[in-house]
């Protein structure tokens, strides 16, 4: 009997939710076959069998969290598929397990993500007391943040009559407000407003349903980008810089190669341009290719550039491991290959993690420029504009002259924890200067 157990899916990812069995008990499998779908915080995965089999039993129903190594089902080896027609080998009928898997899960361990159960931990909170709001019944930071700052129950009175509504009360200074008591805690911490309850005095007013209206409940996917855009915007104090980028000499050099690198498989879009620039940007200004600590902060060795990629499921940013290492050739075909598999739900855990900066494109539908949200724990992410042919001024056998050329603007995210105004605009210069004189070796 084989044990298949719940894999490494990735660096940082300490365990799986089972979101669907692709298999039942008394199936035959064939080796590399998908068994189950996996989800993390990172990614959905597969988990192919280690062996060709009878599947004998299901150990992780549906919904149940399991750590790296914990068992998911067992395969019997030794069964063949001629062995269909008799089926003595599994215990008859195969049913009876769901009731036994059913009873068993009041007794699983709450569902919750490795972020969401220490949230908990820091705030005090029992998960087990904690009804789940998310997909499948998944406990989410709104959650455990409610249950943490909900006002105790009143105690229970013998008073048949409800006590006489109390007078008007003077309205008190701000800090005498309960919720604001609760932003200083023993370590001197802070507590974030919480969404859809408030802040303070405030209340954030009711949804009252309305004819026509639709609620979409959030998918696994867009409340984990929530909870991250929000942590982020919170954490680092965001700065953004522009700059006006003229793309005439890169567009040149693409239009004399990427007939070429096309032939070759190989798509050489602006956004490779762009990457390799930033790239070479980053190795001379390695401080934007940092994180911060607790109280320090670390440069980063490795170059792992991030590329948000819009899929049916909503944006995801897999990274180019040591795109520095890279040339532009290899910059483009790895953004074709990311891209491509993300778009198939084909990307992995291990291509979503360890990313060290992050560069941003909207698309062909994009617009003049915008800020981006920082993507952490990185500290910086360059969001790319539209290209439009614009009006500009340049020099030519020594005397100014107007000129049309494709223009584009690009914003810098920076964490100003620790990168100055001086260092992101050298940084920004630097790859806009890079595009505008079209300096890369097409290979």
């Amino acid at each position: 009997m084989i044990d298949v157990v719940m894999p490494q899916l990735g660096e940082s990812v300490a365990e799986g939710t089972v979101t669907k069995w692709l298999v039942r008990v008394g199936d035959f499998v064939k080796r590399e076959q998908p068994l189950l779908e996996v989800a993390t915080d990172k990614a959905d995965t597969e988990v192919p069998s280690p062996t060709a089999g009878r599947v004998a039993e299901i150990d992780a129903p549906v919904g149940a969290v399991v750590p790296k190594g914990g068992l998911l089902c067992r395969i019997d080896e030794t069964a063949t598929a001629g062995a269909d027609v008799v089926r003595p080998v599994i215990p008859a009928p195969a049913e009876p397990q769901a009731p036994k898997e059913t009873k068993a899960e009041p007794a699983a361990q709450p569902l919750g993500s490795p972020s969401t159960r220490k949230l908990a931990r820091e705030e005090g909170v029992d998960l087990s007391q904690v009804q789940g709001t998310g997909e499948h019944g998944r406990i989410t930071h709104d959650d455990v943040r409610r249950v943490a700052h909900a006002a105790p129950a009143p105690a229970p009175t013998a008073l048949a009559v409800p006590p006489p509504p109390p007078a008007p009360m003077p309205v008190a200074p701000i800090t005498a407000a309960p919720e604001l008591a609760q932003l200083v805690q023993a370590g001197g911490g802070f507590v974030p407003p919480i969404p859809g309850v408030g802040y303070g005095a405030y209340r954030v007013p009711p949804y009252t349903p309305r004819p026509g209206d639709e609620v979409i409940p959030f998918s696994r996917r867009r409340r984990i980008t929530a909870d991250h855009m929000a942590y982020s915007k919170i954490t680092s104090p965001h700065v953004v810089t522009v700059a006006e980028v003229d793309l005439q000499a890169t567009t040149k050099l693409r239009e004399q190669h990427k007939d070429r690198f096309k032939k070759e498989g190989v798509p050489l879009t602006f956004l490779a341009f762009i990457c390799a620039a930033t790239v070479r940007a980053l190795r001379e200004h390695p401080h934007l290719n940092a994180r911060v600590l607790d109280n320090s902060f670390a440069v980063l060795k490795e170059i792992n550039l991030g590329v948000a990629v819009d899929t049916p499921g909503g944006l995801i940013v897999p990274s180019i491991k040591h795109a520095d290492q890279l040339s532009l050739r290899g910059i483009a075909a790895q953004i074709d290959d990311v891209a491509t598999r993300a778009r198939a739900n084909k990307i992995t855990a291990d291509d979503l993690a360890g990313t060290t900066f992050t560069v941003s494109n909207p698309g062909l539908k994009g617009n003049l420029f915008g800020g981006a949200i920082i993507s952490q724990p990185n500290v910086g992410i360059l969001r790319m504009g539209e290209i439009k042919k614009r009006p500009v001024v340049v020099t030519r056998d020594g005397e100014d002259v107007i000129a049309i050329h494709p223009v584009m603007y690009m914003a810098l995210s920076y964490d100003h924890r620790i990168v100055d105004g001086v260092l992101a605009n050298s940084f920004l210069w630097r790859v806009a200067d890079l595009l505008s004189r079209g300096e890369f070796e097409v290979g």
